[in-house]
């Protein structure tokens, strides 16, 4: 049974936050990663039904790269544009706007999203 209430990932956000201010990332792409991440994050929990997210980071000079692997092979299908109102149903909607590259893996166990930003954009 999965829990109601979404896991935190306040921590893992805070480290990310501080990962690209340690390396001199602009507050904008910052705030882009976070928000990207989250997303990422969430889905994972609510529709891949993972309970704690394995979350990857790889911050290199000019790139991040960030995923979050879940236990559910079902790959994610496109959807076409969602409700105004809609309460949900726009997570990979935003999480393609924000960021440079996005997409989502099959692995053994399940899939990774993952999606890259660029310093420089």
């Amino acid at each position: 049974m999965r829990a109601l209430n979404p896991p935190d990932c306040s921590l893992a956000r805070a480290e990310l936050r501080a990962a690209l201010s340690s390396a001199g990332w602009p507050p904008d792409i910052i705030d882009d990663a976070e928000l990207a991440f989250h997303e990422l994050y969430i889905n994972a929990w609510q529709h891949g039904g993972c309970q704690a997210p394995s979350v990857l980071v790889c911050l290199r000079p000019a790139v991040l790269r960030v995923s979050v692997c879940d236990d559910c092979p079902d790959l994610p299908e496109p959807s076409g544009a969602s409700d105004l109102y809609a309460v949900s149903g726009r997570g990979l909607h935003l999480v393609r706007a924000l960021t440079h590259r996005f997409g989502v893996d099959p692995v053994k166990t399940g899939k990774v999203a993952w999606f890259e930003l660029d310093a420089a954009a």
